[in-house]
């Protein structure tokens, strides 16, 4: 079961690279603007997780900044996940609120979602 895992996510890994979106143009003010919105956000995920992807495909298609966490490899951030977030589920969108308070979201459609609406993405 560990190698078909590791030849699927290889094989997951390698179409995202052939296929990717071309990062989205903006003005400089206008992504300014959005890196701004996106730098108290960070996403915790697998490289191989289909729907990490999914979620990474959105951002390099929106030109979005996020930090990207590594959930799986590295033991802060999957300590962390598990303690704060509340489960070892990926992907998971880290949002720190104005406030200051936390907020997780996981499920890569409702990240997306939340992507398009709190930054007023275009749609597809």
């Amino acid at each position: 079961m560990k190698l078909i895992r590791w030849f699927l996510g290889r094989l997951i890994l390698t179409i995202d690279f052939l296929t990717r979106p071309k990062p989205l143009t903006r003005q400089a003010e206008a992504q300014d603007r959005i890196d701004a919105l996106t730098k108290k956000l960070s996403i915790y995920q697998f490289s191989a997780c289909p729907f990490c992807v999914k979620v990474r495909r959105q951002l390099r298609k929106n030109s979005l900044k996020i930090e990207l966490r590594d959930a799986k490899n590295n033991a802060e951030h999957k300590e962390e996940l598990m303690r704060k977030g509340g489960k070892y589920k990926v992907p998971c969108l880290r949002i720190e609120t104005k406030t200051g308070d936390i907020k997780w979201l996981y499920e890569s459609n409702e990240i997306i979602a939340y992507l398009k609406t709190e930054l007023m993405l275009s749609p597809e």
